[in-house]
């Protein structure tokens, strides 16, 4: 019998139709990727062009792609000349055992592909680890020197700010690459019989251990390289107490470090020598006297001086250190110029105290910004779609030759606020494309209904500012629209919507933008690039989109200074003024360092938080170096950034302006407008004033005692927050004139006494001369209060205020008729030899269309407390009938603005005649006063039947007041005075 095989089925050759289409679907899909890449990638380039900060851009690609390369071939190279050695240098006729010849049946296929695939792919890592560290490279290149130098080593300030960074990721990628490279070279070795392992011992080849001893006496001379400049770092490592080396790290921890590093170089050396006499013993001793040596000078030693030595004789070794300490942490946060003046509190008030404060007085701020938002909104809106802050900025103005906090806000668009059929493309981004105008009102006055007194308002704009003949379109703002596209030839029909008119919007004014505030989407190319990144369609077929049109994006002022000065560490508040016929917002930026030797350090989001500032998240928080060193400025029309160099002297600011050459201006270029509105910034106070809680003193052993720590009280209204530092314009003791100056208060850190411990001011006036500061700007005092009198601090007012009873009862009476009572910020002024406390407050009603109106004024002096209707009146309660002092609501006569006038009843119909009743609203509400007062005066005479008569004589007041409040809301046929 005859059997055959058949023959295998030959393999089905791949259709070469079926290749091709896969090959060009793979080619598109990249062109699509890359095209995509390169989309965005050019729009970033245009946006940065038409701000004229394109070297910006370029800079950044430039120092991210060269870092790119040589990351990837610093690791790539070596990793494949390890891997090509090992493999190379293998033996011919190694006796494997069969596990091995397994392994290498598996990898022999795969090794042409390994050898070059993972150099590749640890290459990447390594390139794309080194792109993001190209600001440190660059900024080690242009380190500038600071002349200050460091109390340990001698060595200049600058070194550990812009060269110990640049050091420590050098050994860290050094390291990477030869323990990568080491660990490889022994896994190839193993895998192809340079290293055998078996019947007790270990044998390699000599090729193998030539490469290995060199590879590990380079990744040990690196350890002593880490350990040497470990020496340095401990300037900025965070000790029990100070940042910065004490007595055991000045004779224990840095004498350890440079001992192991001289060590691990000598056994670094051994290594070098057994590569070339094969002799693995000398090394591997000395690598493990090594480990010993570090646990011994590294552990065991600082251990050692710190129980025997430091513990039992602290105050003495450590002294020394904390003032280095000290001297560094107030040098790094610009305190050590801070000038301390001892204030005795007074705590009596009598009649005429406040008369040699009376510019002062004049100027206390009673429009709480944090609260008359919604009152501005209701005012001053004209339609939804407008908005502002909910939390106000305060500026200052000349007005009628006299310079006036105020309290500014401008106008914004508010899409959100569109009807819903409203929201169309068209709309939102051709039509309603900006806000319009300034909003100004008086900090220091109210109307008789409580409102604001407005210096600028309405639409289109009336005031002082429109007397300035400003701009007062706002096209770039904290609230501007994702984007608008904008712009027409001459001669067009606009199209924007300008600003509303008439009732209902009857009539309006439109608008052509004619700026240069975007970049061009005139082209078609530029749409098409336009309409991925917004991935927007109608952006590239809409006919309203012409050759003269451009998109406005990013138009955040923040944003916009954060992406041409990337080194900046931007204040959080921007606020907009009107400089030069222009509404501008100014936005601080500051310069940081965390590598500051002997500086504390500080969280950044946790010192700026505070009741009107929610705790940010923040790329860099961790700092202990902070200036002032920008001031930008961003065009509310047409979104221009300007950045000036405010701290011409910070040695960051000039390494930063060398890496980024002309982006900056000199302050010689700032109008006299523009530094009339620049003010200390909010943020870099709150930072000092969370150092200066512990570093007010300037001597170790007062820090080292720490029987005098302070810290920043909470806001008395929202006790879960600090309370947040305000601008008035104010006279501080020993002065001649008042100065617009930013105040802060301290009260003891720990326990529950909530007095005042310190007060602290910093002028924030600029100056009005143009291209200079005024000397005494940014001066900082200290009032420090007399241990000898006893001031309540903030808390402990604002519990007197609460637990009062006259105050408790008027408080109610505020509340009747379903109103809701909000507290202003508690300012305390230094006045009338003591410390003054002013507090708003405001009342709103909970239906209808309603937003706050000041309606009372809570003042303390000492433990005397006052509440009246006018700031003025309230004075004159606390200072025995005169104060002396002159308010902005000197002329004020309080009126209720709900409360109509009364009215004669009407005739009597005949058919259905009616009495008119002789209760009236009014005699209830002057019942009730009455009441009141009888039970403060029964209170002070310690009479309680006289006490019980009261309580039942305003209690019958407030009924009667109440059926008013029901009668009106029932009975439509009796008419009855409303409130």
């Amino acid at each position: 019998m005859v059997t055959s095989t058949s023959a295998p089925t030959p393999a089905t050759t791949p259709s070469p139709f079926r290749r091709i289409v896969t090959i060009s679907l793979a080619v598109i899909a990249a062109l699509v990727v890359a095209f995509f890449v390169f989309a965005s990638l050019y729009t970033d380039f245009l946006w940065f062009d038409q701000l004229g900060f394109e070297s910006v851009l370029v800079t950044q690609w430039t120092g991210r792609v060269v870092m790119f390369v040589i990351g990837f071939a610093g690791m790539a190279v070596p990793v494949w000349l390890a891997i090509f050695l090992a493999y190379r240098l293998r033996p011919v006729y190694a006796r494997l055992s069969s596990q091995l010849d397994r392994y290498q049946e598996v990898v022999e296929p795969l090794r042409r592909l390994a050898m070059w695939g993972i150099p590749v792919f640890f290459g990447f890592f390594a390139g794309f680890a080194a792109s993001s560290q190209w600001e440190t490279v660059w900024v080690w290149a242009n380190g500038t020197a600071t002349a200050d130098a460091d109390p340990q080593f001698g060595l200049d300030t600058g070194f550990y700010m812009f060269a110990l960074p640049f050091y420590g990721a050098v050994v860290g990628f050094l390291s990477a690459v030869v323990l990568i490279s080491l660990l490889l070279t022994a896994l190839v070795s193993y895998l192809y019989g340079s290293v055998r392992i078996g019947q007790g011992e270990l044998r390699i080849s000599k090729p193998a251990r030539i490469q290995l001893a060199i590879l590990a006496g380079l990744y040990l001379l690196v350890q002593g390289a880490n350990l040497w400049l470990n020496r340095y770092f401990t300037m900025v490592d965070q000790g029990e107490r100070i940042t910065g080396p004490g007595y055991a790290g000045d004779t224990a921890v840095i004498p350890g470090q440079t001992i192991l590093a001289i060590v691990a170089a000598i056994v670094a050396v051994l290594f070098f020598v057994t590569a070339v006499i094969g002799r693995w013993r000398y090394p591997l001793v000395a690598t493990a006297l090594l480990i010993v040596t570090s646990l011994v000078v590294g552990v065991g030693y600082p251990w050692a001086v710190t129980t025997f030595q430091v513990r039992p004789n602290e105050q003495s070794l450590e002294l020394p250190y904390y003032q280095n300490n000290v001297d560094a942490t107030r040098a790094a946060y610009a305190l050590d110029g801070i000038e301390t003046v001892p204030f005795a509190a007074a705590t009596d008030a009598a009649a005429g105290q406040l008369r040699d404060d009376a510019d002062t007085t004049a100027s206390i701020r009673l429009m709480d910004p944090g609260i008359i938002g919604p009152t501005v909104q209701q005012l001053q809106q004209y339609r939804a779609y407008y908005g502002f802050g909910e939390t106000l900025d305060v500026d200052r103005y000349e007005v009628d030759g006299e310079m006036q906090d105020t309290v500014v806000a401008v106008r914004e668009l508010d899409l959100n606020e569109l009807d819903s059929d409203a929201q169309t493309w068209n709309n939102t981004t051709l039509v309603y494309t900006h806000g319009y105008g300034m909003v100004a009102a008086k900090g220091n006055e109210r109307t008789n209904e409580g409102e604001p007194v407005f210096i600028e308002s309405d639409i289109p704009s009336t005031g002082v500012l429109t007397d300035l003949d400003y701009e007062p379109r706002v096209y770039f703002g904290e609230n501007s629209p994702p984007y608008s596209i904008v712009g027409a030839p001459e001669g067009t029909d606009p199209v924007e919507l300008d600003y509303p008119a008439g009732e209902e919007g009857e009539s309006q004014t439109n608008t052509t933008f004619s700026g240069e505030g975007g970049p061009s989407v005139g082209g078609f190319f530029n749409r098409i690039l336009y309409a991925l990144k917004f991935q927007s369609e109608q952006i590239l077929f809409s006919d309203y989109v012409n050759e003269e049109s451009q998109i406005l994006y990013d138009r955040d002022p923040r944003e916009r200074v954060q992406k041409v000065a990337p080194y900046l560490t931007l204040d959080s508040d921007p606020y907009p003024t009107v400089v030069d016929g222009r509404i501008v917002w100014i936005v601080d930026g500051y310069t940081t360092s965390a590598t500051y030797p002997y500086s504390s350090q500080v969280s950044l989001s946790q010192a700026i938080s505070d009741s009107t500032n929610p705790t940010p998240n923040l790329l860099i928080d961790e700092i202990n170096y902070i200036r002032n060193s920008v001031k930008a400025t961003v065009d509310a029309y047409d979104g221009s950034v300007t950045l000036y160099a405010w701290d011409e002297e910070d040695p960051v600011l000039e390494t930063w302006q060398k890496v980024y050459p002309t982006t900056i201006k000199s302050i010689d270029d700032m109008s006299a407008d523009l530094i009339s509105h620049v003010r200390y910034p909010t943020d870099l106070f709150k930072v000092q004033r969370a150092m200066l809680g512990t570093y007010h003193v300037d001597n170790a052993r007062a820090f080292y005692q720490r029987d005098n720590a302070w810290t920043t009280p909470n806001d008395p209204t929202n006790d879960q927050a600090l309370q947040p530092p305000y601008y008035l314009s104010m006279r501080m003791p020993g002065e001649e004139d008042p100065t617009f100056s930013m105040f802060t208060t301290f009260i003891p850190d720990g326990g529950t006494r909530n007095v005042l411990m310190g007060y602290l001011a910093v002028d924030s006036d600029a100056g009005s001369e143009a291209g200079t500061v005024r000397e005494d700007y940014g001066k900082l005092t200290m009032l420090e209060i007399s241990a000898d009198t006893t001031v309540p601090g903030p808390g402990q007012v604002q519990n007197s205020f609460n637990s009062d009873s006259a105050i408790a009862q008027e408080m109610n009476l505020l509340t009747i008729g379903a109103s809701n009572v909000s507290l202003g910020n508690l300012l305390t002024l230094p006045v009338g030899g003591g410390l003054l406390y002013v507090q708003p407050v405001y009342v709103q009603s909970t239906s209808g269309t309603s937003y706050p109106l000041l309606r009372k004024v809570l003042v303390a002096f000492g433990d005397q407390l006052a509440f009246e209707d006018t700031l003025a009146e309230s004075l004159d309660a606390l200072f025995g009938g005169d104060s002396g002092a002159e308010t902005g609501d000197d002329d004020v006569t309080p009126v209720d603005p709900d409360a109509e006038e009364p009215t004669e009843p009407a005739e009597p119909e005949t058919d259905q005649p009616t009495t008119p009743s002789t209760d009236t609203y009014a005699q209830a509400l002057e019942d009730a006063q009455a009441a009141i007062e009888a039970k403060q005066q029964a209170l002070a005479d310690d009479d309680l039947v006289a006490y019980a008569e009261a309580d039942e004589a305003l209690t019958d007041a407030v009924e009667r007041l109440l059926s008013f409040t029901d009668e009106s809301d029932t009975d439509s046929t009796e008419e009855t005075p409303a409130e």
